[in-house]
């Protein structure tokens, strides 16, 4: 079982637009509304390849029980700790030759009592997982070396742990030991000292902890510090669409790899052509299986 940790969950809202006039009325041509968050939908591609999983994390209001009810009705096993505060609601605006734009709410405040219950209910389900994704933003109230401590709480279980944040969230999260750590490009030069390329910038994120480091690079592929060797995936065409969610099915192919223990090429394969796929789906969560199959077998890894 992999366990997906999402502790700012939102109730993600796609307004999908012809075009998108920022001055005047637009016409929505469908909404969807559904629940979100890095991990949950990391949660969502897992399931969508067959692997079992486990969402937790944080969730208040009468938001948080419409991520709930989500979750259940699309089948996605959940044990999301209560808080007081109203969860978040995230808007993504897609379509016309703008691509998306997305809106963030910054989350609820999370006090100290809730985040220690947090700890004990993961704890306790470390117990019967295979690899834990700890991915996204923190709430209010929630310390940025959050990810670093469950990382190093998984290890402490055996169950290794990949990291997908931003900030100060990242900066720490080397410290917990993690399997892999997953920045952006951007993300990754907002982490590091600066450098001149991205295999520079995850070395420097190895050297503070982290076992492996993948940078992701939007259509141009990733890159992947190991301590297998360093390798780079690069993708055989440009795929369009809304790439709000793809690094979130990346991940899910990393976490897949790290459960099955396939080689890092493999697992790259896999990792880069479920991001691609994600971009061919309208809403963040889902995959384009045929844009998958058709893509997987034309990456090319060195």
């Amino acid at each position: 079982m992999i366990l997906t940790v999402t502790l700012n969950a939102a109730l993600d809202v796609t307004y999908q637009v012809p075009e998108v006039d920022w001055a005047g009325v637009n016409r929505v041509q469908a909404v969807h509304r559904r629940a979100g968050g890095k991990g949950v939908n990391v949660a969502r591609v897992l399931r969508g390849l067959g692997q079992e999983v486990l969402v937790t994390g944080l969730a208040g209001g009468p938001v948080g029980r419409a991520v709930e009810a989500d979750l259940e009705a699309a089948g996605l096993p959940h044990a999301l700790v209560p808080i007081a505060a109203e969860s978040r609601t995230t808007l993504a605006v897609t379509g016309g030759p703008g691509g998306a734009a997305l809106f963030n709410e910054p989350g609820p405040e999370v006090s100290a009592a809730e985040l220690r219950e947090f700890g004990r209910v993961y704890a306790s389900l470390l117990e019967r997982a295979d690899a834990v994704v700890l991915s996204g933003s923190l709430p209010r109230g929630v310390p940025a070396g959050t990810y670093a401590t469950l990382a190093a709480l998984a290890a402490e279980h055996g169950v290794p742990a990949i990291v997908d944040a931003d900030g100060e969230a990242l900066r720490h999260a080397p410290a917990g030991r993690p399997a892999i750590v997953k920045p952006n490009v951007h993300e990754l030069a907002r982490a590091v000292p600066p450098h001149d390329h991205p295999v520079e910038g995850a070395e420097h994120l190895r050297a503070r902890g982290a076992e492996a480091v993948v940078v992701s690079l939007g259509e141009e592929g990733v890159y992947a510090v190991t301590p297998e060797g360093t390798f780079r995936a690069r993708m055989p065409y440009r795929v369009e669409g809304n790439p709000t969610g793809a690094g979130d099915s990346l991940v899910a192919g990393l976490a897949l790899g790290l459960v099955e223990g396939a080689a890092w090429p493999e697992r790259l394969r896999t990792a880069a052509a479920l991001g691609a796929a994600a971009v061919a789906a309208p809403v963040a969560g889902d995959f384009d299986r045929d844009v998958y199959a058709r893509t997987r077998p034309l990456i090319e890894i060195t």
